[in-house]
């Protein structure tokens, strides 16, 4: 059984058990999150497609971690006009171990 999941702005593919980095959800390490835009449920050959979500279902999960991913550094350069910009960003995710799928 697994599920496609929007949150953030992205999509995600989860089964029960699977850990995964979302985009930074509010709550502490240890609290329980209710993921309820769930696109599509698949479980045994059987498929469930939203219209754009599927009614009544939802995905749990517990809030592992709450971090700072790796760093990238944005460099812009002008050639031949001595301009240059260094900036560094880390983007704030949210480890999310998977539970239970429900419908």
């Amino acid at each position: 059984m697994y599920a496609i999941i929007q949150t953030g702005g992205k999509q995600y593919r989860v089964a029960p058990g699977d850990v995964v980095r979302v985009e930074r959800l509010p709550g502490e390490r240890g609290d329980q999150v209710v993921l309820d835009q769930v696109l599509l449920v698949a479980a045994g050959g059987e498929y469930q497609i939203g219209q754009p979500l599927v009614a009544g279902a939802a995905v749990n999960g517990q809030i592992l971690r709450q971090g700072k991913g790796k760093k990238v550094i944005v460099f812009k350069k002008k050639r031949r006009k001595s301009f240059r910009r260094t900036r560094g960003h880390r983007q704030l995710y949210t480890a999310l171990k998977i539970e239970e799928i429900s419908l």
